[in-house]
């Protein structure tokens, strides 16, 4: 077995598009299995769309995302626009943004949320029909991913002002469905190498709006083998084995 490849740095790289395929399939899923319908009711995206960027947050009781952890999850986009996006959603009772600028859920949008994991529940148990030793074991791993990725940031005193501080953990109630779990823990997972990417282009003198012009060539190559040494500390709390189980189980899920 060649080692070197299984190396947290390694592994890092070649996990995150399998990451985002499987996320974002299982999303899409959502959208077209009733989650659309479902914002429609509610308002549309005009009053839903942050809800469901900060569902992992804001469906917790007494969960809020504060303004640079927002800004953080936004910084690729326009910050006036995101803030008179906002404030659709606070007009249409979704959204509360305290004087400080943290955002929580208003008791509509609670609803809005508990329906939406609904829908997750139920798209991604068919999404994944037939592979639940697979999503047993991506969840069990992804959680312990997790938890140590939270470790290594209070330890390194990086939990303000970051996406993934922001949005970790993800609220899973007793009794949340694997799949929800799945798709929730993957979508934290792909906060966490955002922050690693912002960081690195960051290092290399860039802006959100410079690195988003880059084109192929070697200094975007540098900067995306400098996110795979930043994303993969917590790969570490995983064996060699682990590593490429974890591989081979999204790289086998439809979608």
């Amino acid at each position: 077995m060649n080692t070197i490849e299984l190396a947290p740095h390694r592994i890092a790289g070649l996990l995150a598009p399998a990451v985002d395929r499987t996320f974002r399939a299982g999303m899409l899923a959502g959208r077209d299995g009733g989650g659309a319908e479902l914002s429609q009711r509610y308002g549309g995206v005009t009053a839903t769309g942050f809800l469901v960027d900060l569902r992992t947050r804001l469906a917790a009781p007494g969960g809020t995302v504060d303004g640079p952890g927002f800004a953080a999850i936004t910084r690729y986009q326009d910050p006036v626009a995101c803030r008179r996006t906002v404030d659709k959603q606070v007009a249409h009772g979704m959204i509360y943004r305290g004087p400080d600028g943290a955002l929580s859920a208003t008791e509509r949008g609670g609803a809005f949320l508990a329906e939406l994991y609904q829908v997750h529940a139920e798209v991604t148990e068919e999404l994944w029909a037939g592979h639940d030793d697979r999503v047993a074991r991506l969840v069990a791993l992804l959680g312990r991913l997790l938890s140590y990725a939270l470790v290594l940031a209070d330890e390194e005193g990086d939990r303000g002002g970051s996406a993934f501080a922001a949005l970790a953990p993800p609220y899973e109630p007793d009794g949340t469905p694997s799949g929800v779990l799945l798709l929730n823990r993957l979508g934290t997972l792909r906060h966490h190498r955002a922050d690693a990417h912002a960081a690195a282009w960051t290092a290399a003198g860039h802006t959100a709006s410079s690195i988003a012009a880059l084109p192929t060539g070697p200094e975007r190559l540098a900067i995306e083998l400098e996110t795979d040494r930043r994303a993969a500390e917590p790969y570490a709390v995983l064996s060699a084995e682990e590593r490429l189980t974890m591989l081979a189980d999204l790289a086998a899920l439809p979608g």
